[in-house]
């Protein structure tokens, strides 16, 4: 985990390459393509760039009336505008509608940093997991993150895409193979299970080092689809290692341990607990000084796994 990628910066060049291969794909931003890296295909294409100005709802319906003509749209802005701004024409025009649109949002949780709590979106997952029809992506990495456009081109539902300003290590090889709806096993483990999105997925593995070398084995999953969520792989994860800690760079509330929350509640109750923010507003600061306010880091991870550990072992 030596090399650290900007996933935003991925987005840019990888959006050029694929608009060379695809002419039916557009794009469009809310007037901040500089921070979302878009101004790289609007530089390339600009017949194919739509600037809709600070009208995140417009841009959202105009994404629409695009997809219904056959186009590919891919949509950002930061990710606390794309879902609270324009949630209902997400929900009428695209969910309702299933039309074929790609909201790729960058800036999302606290590692917007100095942009303070009215830019930090951590309730964001929550906002478009409750929508019919919305597919929810969080890439580990820049490696997932290529492999996650490349493979959204040719799916023809509405998508959420969340991206970070930061930049975060790679954990995953060249070679990996993204396939929606699948978790990746990253290391395997007997005693928990931690699974992981976003920034916090390597520093789940970072934390299954620790705790290996106290004898505790971990199970670490990549659940970078949370919707639809690897049912088949937490369950697993719940039979076999006996109790679970998510990780996630959002509220505990509508995130990835809520998702995962529902699951082992009806199929296979086992202990669990969440780590990410705690009902709270962001504040402004430091990316990483920020991650280490709110507990979201490899040591609270091991705490957590310690925690989850002895609970088990109580059971």
């Amino acid at each position: 985990m030596s090399q650290s990628l900007g996933t935003r910066d991925v987005y840019g060049d990888v959006l050029v390459r694929l608009g060379q291969q695809n002419p039916d794909i557009v794009v469009l931003d809310a007037d901040l393509s500089c921070s979302t890296r878009t101004e790289k295909f609007a530089r390339a294409f600009p017949d194919r760039f739509f600037n809709i100005g600070i009208a995140e709802q417009d841009m959202i319906a105009t994404a629409a009336g695009l997809a219904a003509f056959g186009k590919i749209p891919f949509v950002s802005t930061f990710a606390v505008f794309a879902t609270g701004r324009a949630w209902d024409q997400i929900r009428q025009s695209l969910c309702y509608s299933m039309q074929n649109v790609k909201i790729v949002a960058t800036h999302a949780g606290v590692t917007v940093g100095e942009d303070s709590a009215t830019h930090q979106a951590n309730e964001d997952i929550a906002l478009m997991r409750s929508l019919p029809n919305m597919n929810i992506i969080v890439p580990a990495d820049g490696i997932e993150t290529e492999k996650v456009l490349e493979y959204l081109v040719n799916d023809k539902s509405p998508v959420y895409v969340r991206l970070s300003r930061c930049k975060f290590p790679v954990v995953l090889g060249s070679d990996y193979t993204f396939q929606k709806g699948k978790a990746a096993l990253l290391e395997d483990g007997s005693d928990a299970t931690v699974i992981a999105i976003g920034v916090m997925v390597s520093r789940a593995l970072k934390a299954s080092e620790i705790l290996k070398s106290e004898g505790i084995s971990v199970r670490v999953l990549n659940m970078s689809t949370l919707k639809p969520i690897d049912q088949q792989a937490i369950l697993a994860a719940a039979r076999e290692t006996g109790c679970i800690v998510t990780a996630e760079e959002h509220s505990i509330i509508g995130g990835l341990g809520s998702a995962v929350a529902e699951v082992i509640s009806e199929q296979c109750p086992v202990p669990l607990k969440r780590i990410g923010l705690n009902d709270s507003f962001g504040v402004s600061g430091d990316a990483e000084k920020l991650l280490t306010h709110y507990g979201l880091t490899a040591e609270a991870v091991v705490k957590a796994v310690r925690e989850i550990v002895a609970r088990k072992k109580r059971n």
